[in-house]
């Protein structure tokens, strides 16, 4: 049964892969035997080496600059991949764009006032942005006629975000909201990834998204307490327990899935 789950050798595209999410399920990917891509708007030897230490000089681990939102930027990074190590068998859409507690005040301001810059921004990068790298790189795997692509989404794609965590910050005449930018891009993909999973059927490439929840990363107490209280487990996620799920839906162990969304938010979604 071990076997199902082996992707050794498979070339994997992980973008936005320098971040804190994007680190863990590069690291996975790799310790699993893959070949993987780490794509990034910005890759620095600093950056990488803060990112991945000793690791950084694994032959089977490609740093590639370019910007997701940017067809040409992608296009070129392709051809580098498929003349380095051929076709691609995986993407994982995981960079994004939110805007975090410590944006400018306009950012995380109530609803009535959200900048439309802000938005455009969000939506460019976090649905556009998912758009182009399937095009690039799912179309290429669909000429190859075999591939699994991972869109990651959060629950406040499928769920309104829930505004009473902040009110601690509002209590203290600070205006915080959680934007609308973010869980408008993410619920985008929820259909993008139905829309290409029966459109690319055929050519036998799956498409799934994986919906995930919060993720500890030094937070305030008081966020924590609040966010905490929500959550059936009682604690954020660490950093390193979504990578199961992605060598999951990169495997044969989820040969018949796609079209699907996959939860893992500590019960989030359960109440």
């Amino acid at each position: 049964m071990a076997n199902i789950f082996d992707i050794k050798g498979k070339v994997i595209v992980v973008t936005g892969g320098l971040g804190q999410l994007g680190r863990n399920y590069s690291l996975a990917l790799l310790e699993s035997g893959a070949k993987v891509v780490v794509l990034d708007k910005y890759v620095t030897d600093s950056l990488v080496n803060s990112a991945f230490g000793a690791q950084a000089n694994d032959e089977s681990l490609l740093f590639l600059e370019a910007d997701v939102t940017d067809r040409k930027s992608l296009a070129e990074a392709e051809c580098q991949i498929y003349e380095a190590w051929g076709a691609p068998f995986g993407l994982v859409n995981n960079a994004a764009l939110d805007s975090p507690p410590g944006a400018p005040r306009e950012e995380n301001g109530p609803f009535e006032t959200y900048p439309e810059e802000s938005f455009d921004k969000v939506m460019e990068v976090n649905s556009k942005g998912v758009f182009l790298c399937c095009q690039v790189f799912g179309t290429r795997m669909a000429s190859e006629g075999r591939g699994s692509i991972i869109n990651i989404s959060s629950t406040y794609g499928i769920l309104s975000p829930d505004q009473t965590i902040y009110d601690y910050r509002r209590s203290g005449q600070e205006m915080f909201y959680k934007p609308v930018a973010y869980s408008v891009s993410k619920s985008s993909l929820m259909n993008l990834t139905r829309y290409l999973a029966t459109y690319w059927a055929p050519q036998n490439v799956r498409v799934n998204t994986l919906t995930l929840a919060g993720v500890y990363n030094g937070q305030d107490e008081r966020f924590l307490e609040n966010y905490q209280k929500r959550v059936p487990l009682g604690r954020m996620a660490k950093e390193d327990e979504y990578s199961g799920a992605v060598i999951f839906l990169m495997s044969e162990a989820s040969s018949y899935m796609t079209g699907s969304n996959m939860v893992i938010d500590g019960g989030w979604t359960a109440w």
